[in-house]
């Protein structure tokens, strides 16, 4: 493959960046605690399973709501069941919404 050359303007304008860069202590300290890794970087599931687990546990108190609603006619149970259930829709299209922006890499803080 044929190596690309610089001009010197960009030469000096790729000096002058990396001075800058060598220049933050900050930037420096968290570069050199990295370690270089060929692995991709998997989302933290604490968050996830979190969301996760109230989604089930959300599900399963809508699906108990629906039984007992139609098992007894009761108005009380079938408003809960109707609230219940349309918490349930939208916690699951938040976990979606996040899932699908986590795959898509949009929203990351560190990529």
């Amino acid at each position: 493959m044929d190596e690309a050359r610089l001009s010197a303007y960009e030469r000096r304008v790729l000096a002058e960046i990396e001075e800058e860069l060598s220049a933050d202590d900050h930037l420096a300290r968290r570069l050199a605690g990295r370690r270089p890794s060929h692995r991709p970087r998997l989302p933290r599931p604490r968050v996830t399973v979190r969301g996760g687990l109230v989604a089930a546990v959300l599900g399963a108190v809508t699906l108990t709501l629906l039984v007992l609603a139609v098992a007894t006619s009761t108005p009380a149970l079938i408003w809960g069941f109707a609230a219940a259930w349309v918490l349930t829709l939208v916690l699951l299209l938040r976990l979606v919404v996040r899932w699908t922006r986590r795959r898509a890499g949009v929203g990351r803080p560190d990529a």
